[in-house]
C-alpha cells in the first residue's frame, strides 16, 4: 500500500469500530425490549466483546509482525463486517452476545494492525501528523455515533446499527487483502508464542471481567496468571512482547499515561451521565450537546499536537495535556451553567486528543518495525483496560458524591501528568531503524 492509502485505510478501520462502540450505547434499551432481554444480558453485549478483544490484542499484533499488518487488517476487517451482519440478523439475545465475541476477535486482530501498517509505512519523523489524523476521526466518530445511532434507531430500528459498518468493513477489507507488496519487517521467522498468548489473553480477560462485574476470584486469577506470564517471558527464547519494547521507561510511561488519561475520560463521561440527567433534569439529546465540545476539541488539536512533539517534545506536551485534562474534570465537578459544563467539556477534549496523539507516538516509534504490531496491541490495550477501569472506579464511589467521585478522576489523570515525566525530552528516536527507515528518514531523530 502506498502512504496515502495506508492512512485512509487505518482511519477507517479506527472509525468503524470506534462507531460500533458508540453507536451500540443508543441502540441497547431498544434491543433488549425487542429481544425481551435482562439488563444483564444487555450489558453482556457489550462486556463479551471487551472482554475479547482486551485479551487478544497483543498476540494479533504480533500475527500482524509475523504475516504482515495489511493482512491481517484486511482479515480483520471482513470478519468484523461479517459479525456486524451476524449482529443485525440475530433472533435472540444469545446470539447477539455470541456474535459480540466474534466481532471482538476481529476487532482485535485489525485495531492493532491500523498502527502498525503506519508504522510499517511513513518513517519515524513523520509519524506524528497522520497518527493525528487517526485520532481526530475518531473523535469525529465519537461526536457523531450518538446522531446517527438516534436517527437509526428511531428509523429502520436497532438492527440497522450493525449493518452500518458492514460496506466500509469489507470494501476495505477485499483492498487490503487485494493489495500486492511489502508487507512485514523483521519478524516474518520469530516463533508465536503461544503459551505466552494463552497466559496474557487469561490475566487481561480475567481483570476486565473483575472490573466490569466486581468478584475477588477475578482478580485473584489474574494476578496469578500475570506472575506465570511474566515468569514465561523470561525464560522463552521468542517471548510475545519483545525486550526492545517491554524495557523502555518511556513505552511503559506513555502505556501508563493512556490508562491514566482514558480512565479520567471514561469515569468522568460516566459520572457527567448523572450530574446532566439526574442533578440538572437534562434529557438524552440536550446532556450529548452540552459535551459536544468534547469532540470538537479532540478534532481540533490532535493535529496542533504533531507541533507541539517537534517543538516541546513528548514530554512537555503530554504533560501540559494531562494537567489540562486534570483541570476540565475538576471544573465539571463544580459546574451547572451551560457555559461552565462546555469549557470543562472542551478541556476534557484537548487534554484527552492531545495525549491519544503525543502517548501513541511515543508508543509506536519507540517500537521498531517488526515490533510495530506489538506496540499497537499494548496501545490498544491500555485504552481497554483504562475505561473499564474508570467507570469502576466511579461506579464505586458514586455512593460518596459526584463532586468528590470526579475529584478523586482529576487526581487520577494529575498521576498521569507524573508519569509523563519518564517520557523523552525531544523528538522520539525508534530504538532501531531497519536500512529502509534510515534512507528515508530526512531528518535524524534526537532524544
Amino acid at each position: 500500500m502506498n502512504q496515502r492509502l495506508t492512512l485512509v485505510s487505518s482511519v477507517v478501520g479506527a472509525v468503524v469500530v470506534a462507531l460500533d462502540g458508540t453507536v451500540l450505547t443508543v441502540a441497547q434499551p431498544t434491543l433488549q425490549r425487542d429481544l425481551h432481554a435482562s439488563f444483564t444480558q444487555v450489558q453482556w453485549t457489550s462486556t463479551a466483546y471487551l472482554i475479547a478483544v482486551a485479551s487478544l490484542l497483543v498476540f494479533a499484533g504480533r500475527l500482524g509482525d509475523r504475516y504482515g499488518h495489511r493482512r491481517v487488517f484486511g482479515w480483520g476487517m471482513l470478519g468484523f463486517g461479517a459479525a456486524s451482519a451476524g449482529v443485525g440478523l440475530a433472533p435472540g439475545v444469545g446470539w447477539v452476545i455470541g456474535l459480540r465475541v466474534v466481532q471482538g476477535v476481529f476487532g482485535a486482530l485489525l485495531q492493532p494492525a491500523t498502527l502498525g501498517m503506519l508504522r510499517a509505512s511513513f518513517p519515524p519523523d513523520r509519524l506524528a501528523m497522520p497518527l493525528a489524523v487517526r485520532t481526530a476521526a475518531i473523535g469525529l466518530a465519537a461526536a457523531a455515533g450518538p446522531v446517527v445511532g438516534g436517527a437509526l434507531v428511531t428509523g429502520p430500528g436497532w438492527r440497522a446499527v450493525f449493518f452500518l459498518g458492514v460496506v466500509p468493513a469489507a470494501g476495505f477489507g477485499v483492498l487490503a487483502l487485494a493489495v500486492r507488496g511489502p508487507d512485514r519487517a523483521g519478524a516474518a521467522d520469530t516463533a508465536l508464542d503461544v503459551p505466552g498468548a494463552l497466559l496474557l489473553a487469561v490475566t487481561l480477560a480475567a481483570l476486565v471481567d473483575s472490573l466490569v462485574a466486581p468478584h475477588p476470584w477475578g482478580l485473584a486469577l489474574s494476578a496469578l496468571t500475570g506472575v506465570l506470564f511474566v515468569r514465561h517471558e523470561r525464560r522463552t527464547a521468542s517471548p510475545l512482547l519483545p525486550p526492545e519494547v517491554t524495557g523502555s521507561a518511556s513505552v511503559g510511561a506513555a502505556l501508563g499515561v493512556l490508562v491514566a488519561a482514558s480512565a479520567s475520560l471514561f469515569g468522568t463521561l460516566f459520572t457527567s451521565t448523572y450530574v446532566l440527567q439526574g442533578a440538572l433534569g437534562l434529557d438524552p439529546f440536550q446532556s450529548a450537546l452540552r459535551s459536544l465540545p468534547l469532540a470538537v476539541l479532540m478534532v481540533v488539536t490532535a493535529p496542533c499536537c504533531a507541533v507541539l512533539l517537534r517543538r516541546a517534545g513528548a514530554r512537555r506536551t503530554t504533560g501540559a495535556a494531562m494537567a489540562v485534562l486534570a483541570l476540565g474534570v475538576l471544573l465539571l465537578s463544580r459546574a451547572s451553567g451551560t457555559l461552565a459544563l462546555a469549557c470543562g467539556f472542551a478541556l476534557l477534549g484537548a487534554g484527552f486528543g492531545t495525549v491519544m496523539v503525543a502517548a501513541t507516538h511515543v508508543v509506536v516509534r519507540q517500537a521498531d518495525a517488526g515490533s510495530a504490531g506489538v506496540a499497537g496491541g499494548l496501545q490498544q490495550t491500555a485504552l481497554n483496560i483504562g475505561p473499564t477501569l474508570g467507570v469502576a472506579a466511579a461506579t464505586a464511589l458514586m455512593g460518596s458524591g459526584t463532586a468528590p467521585t470526579l475529584t478523586v478522576l482529576a487526581a487520577v489523570a494529575a498521576l498521569g501528568a507524573t508519569a509523563a515525566r519518564a517520557l523523552p525530552a525531544r523528538s522520539v528516536a525508534s530504538i532501531t531503524q531497519h536500512p529502509d527507515e534510515r534512507a528515508r528518514s530526512r531528518v535524524p531523530a534526537r532524544r
